[in-house]
């Protein structure tokens, strides 16, 4: 097979360097690319199409879970494995349901990075032993059943809710996603008529319970 291209999303440099270290002491892989936030590894994805992005959640901009959604848009082949601190088992769900092929901690043991690495790469679903309990058996039913509203938004939609949640201007916001400030103030309108909330806080905690964006950032 050849040197297996790796991208590395995180808004840490020194989780990044410590995760480029122990990817590149494994046999076959090579780190290609690093990205500090969502936007930037979706471009870098789609420009090197790698085999493997290993993704943070908690990212400035465009969320983990939403630039796993958009990475696997434009490149599909490429499989991406989430490392996150975070356990709660709602954050798992919402990374599997953005196409996500495996969730591991970041507390983990460095072998349990090479373990996750190889059984994404083989086609298979690799969770953290310590969320994968609670999940697996519960979790295509409460797909079934338990669908959130986020999901029903448009991308656009949850790219203007998390940068509202995390506290941007209508300018700002503008700025950022290239949109009239007209546009920006339709969207919010929409969103909060659509999701049934008035007041800015209460989009703030519907995001933080979707997983749009995250308590700890």
């Amino acid at each position: 097979m050849g040197t297996i291209r790796v991208v590395l999303a995180d808004d840490h440099k020194l989780v990044r360097a410590g995760v480029r270290k122990l990817v590149e002491a494994m046999p076959g892989l090579e780190v290609v690319g690093e990205a500090d936030d969502g936007m930037a590894v979706v471009a870098m994805t789609e420009q090197l199409q790698p085999s493997l992005v290993l993704m943070d959640i908690a990212m400035p901009g465009l969320n983990g879970l939403e630039a796993t959604l958009r990475v696997l848009r434009v490149a599909p082949q490429t499989k991406v494995l989430i490392l996150s601190m975070h356990q709660d088992e709602e954050y798992v769900r919402q990374a599997l349901r953005h196409g996500a092929a495996g969730y591991m901690l970041k507390d983990a043991a460095p072998m349990e990075l090479d373990l996750a690495i190889r059984a994404v790469l083989r086609g298979e679903t690799y969770l953290s032993p310590a969320v994968s309990r609670g999940v697996v058996s519960d979790y295509v039913q409460r797909l079934r059943d338990d669908e959130p509203q986020g999901t029903q938004l448009t991308p656009r939609q949850r790219e203007v809710l998390q940068l509202v949640a995390e506290g941007h201007s209508t300018k700002e916001i503008a700025r950022r996603l290239d949109l009239s400030v007209k546009t920006v103030d339709t969207h919010r309108t929409q969103l909060m008529k659509q999701l049934d909330i008035h007041e800015v806080a209460g989009l703030v905690r519907y995001a933080l319970r979707v997983g749009l964006i995250s308590a700890h950032n």
